[in-house]
C-alpha cells in the first residue's frame, strides 16, 4: 500500500522541517509531492537539499493565493498516485509513526474513505503546546459534525487521510474561499454511510502561527465563506439517504436543535471581528447591503458593535 504525502507550499521558513518529518517515516512506501504555489521565495533550494527519489517537486505558473488555496490542494491531488493521501501545511510535521499507524488503522477498518490522526499543537519554535482532544476510535458523520459545531474539536487539513480514488471521484477537496471549512466538509462527505476511524495516539503536529490563513485575510470574504460552509452542512443534515446507526441518529437530532443557534453565534462573532477590522462606517454599509442575505437583525448589529467596542 502506497501513501501520497502532499505539501501545497508557499512559505520557506518551516519547509525543511516539514520535508524532514516526512522522510523520517518508519513506513517507507510513500511519495512526497511538493507544489510551489508560485512563491516569491526560493522553495526549490530547500527541496534540493534532500536527495530522495520519493520527492517530486512542481511549481505552479500562476499563484492560487489564500483566497483559492483549495485549488492548490487539488493540484496536489492531481499529481498523487498513492492509494491514500495526506495534504499537510508547509509548516506542519508528521510524527515518525504517522504512516505506520495509518497502515494499522486501515488494516483494522479497511472499507473507509477517511481516517483521522490525533494531533499535537506546536508553536513557532516547534515546541509542544497542547494536545488535540481524544475521539472515539470509530464514529459516524453526525457525531463528527456535532463535535465540531459544539466547539469541542479542533481539526486541520493535515489531520485527515483520504482514499485517493474516492477523493478524485468526488472532484477533489470541497472548494470554499480561503478553505473555510473545506477540510471539515471533505471529511464529512468521506464519512457518509461509512464513518471515520480516529487514531488513539499522536501522529501529526500542527503549527500555530500568526501567518496562517485562518488568522489573516478579508473578514467579509470569511463571512461569506462561513455561510457557504454552514449551507453545505445543512444539506448533509437534511439528506435522508445517509445510512446511520442508532447513536448517530441521536447526534443528528441534536444537531437539528443546535444548528440555528450555532450558526447565529458564528455570524455574531464574525460581525464583531468585522467591526474591529473595518470600523463603524464600512461595517454599517456592509450590514445594510447584506442584512437580508445574512439574517443579521438591527439588534444583532448593535450587540456586536457593543462587544467589539468593549474589546478595544
Amino acid at each position: 500500500m502506497k501513501f501520497s504525502i502532499t505539501i501545497p507550499a508557499y512559505k520557506q521558513r518551516y519547509l525543511y522541517e516539514a520535508i524532514e518529518s516526512c522522510l523520517a517515516q518508519t513506513y517507507k512506501d510513500f511519495e512526497l509531492i511538493i507544489v510551489d504555489d508560485a512563491s516569491p521565495e526560493n522553495l526549490k533550494s530547500v527541496v534540493d537539499r534532500f536527495q530522495d527519489s520519493r520527492i517530486r517537486f512542481y511549481r505552479n505558473e500562476k499563484n492560487c493565493g489564500a483566497l483559492n488555496v483549495v485549488d492548490n490542494w487539488n493540484i496536489c491531488l492531481g499529481y498523487a498516485t498513492g492509494d491514500y493521501i495526506i495534504c499537510m501545511g508547509d509548516d506542519d510535521r508528521l510524527l515518525p509513526n504517522c504512516l505506520d499507524e495509518y497502515d494499522k488503522l486501515i488494516g483494522k477498518y479497511p472499507n473507509l474513505n477517511v481516517y483521522h490522526a490525533l494531533t499535537e499543537i506546536i508553536d513557532e519554535n516547534s515546541q509542544f503546546c497542547y494536545m488535540q482532544e481524544m475521539r472515539p476510535e470509530r464514529e459516524g458523520i453526525y457525531s463528527m459534525i456535532y463535535g465540531r459545531l459544539r466547539n469541542k474539536r479542533q481539526q486541520y487539513i493535515g489531520d485527515w487521510l483520504f482514499r485517493t480514488q474516492w477523493l478524485k471521484n468526488l472532484g477533489g477537496y470541497v472548494n470554499i474561499p480561503m478553505a473555510w471549512g473545506s477540510d471539515d466538509l471533505t471529511a464529512y462527505k468521506a464519512a457518509v454511510n461509512h464513518g471515520v476511524a480516529n487514531s488513539q495516539i499522536p501522529m501529526f503536529q500542527y503549527r500555530e502561527n500568526h501567518q496562517t490563513i485562518s488568522s489573516n485575510g478579508n473578514m467579509l470574504v470569511k463571512f461569506d465563506a462561513m455561510l457557504k460552509s454552514f449551507e453545505k452542512i445543512k444539506l448533509l443534515l437534511d439528506d435522508q439517504t445517509i445510512q446511520t446507526t442508532a447513536l448517530d441518529i441521536k447526534y443528528r437530532q441534536s444537531l437539528f436543535r443546535i444548528f440555528d443557534e450555532t450558526l447565529h453565534k458564528n455570524k455574531s462573532d464574525m460581525l464583531q471581528k468585522i467591526f474591529i477590522s473595518y470600523g463603524l462606517l464600512k461595517s454599517m454599509c456592509w450590514w445594510l447591503k447584506s442584512s437580508k442575505e445574512t439574517g443579521l437583525s438591527c439588534s444583532d448589529f448593535l450587540k456586536a458593535l457593543s462587544k467589539s467596542l468593549n474589546k478595544r
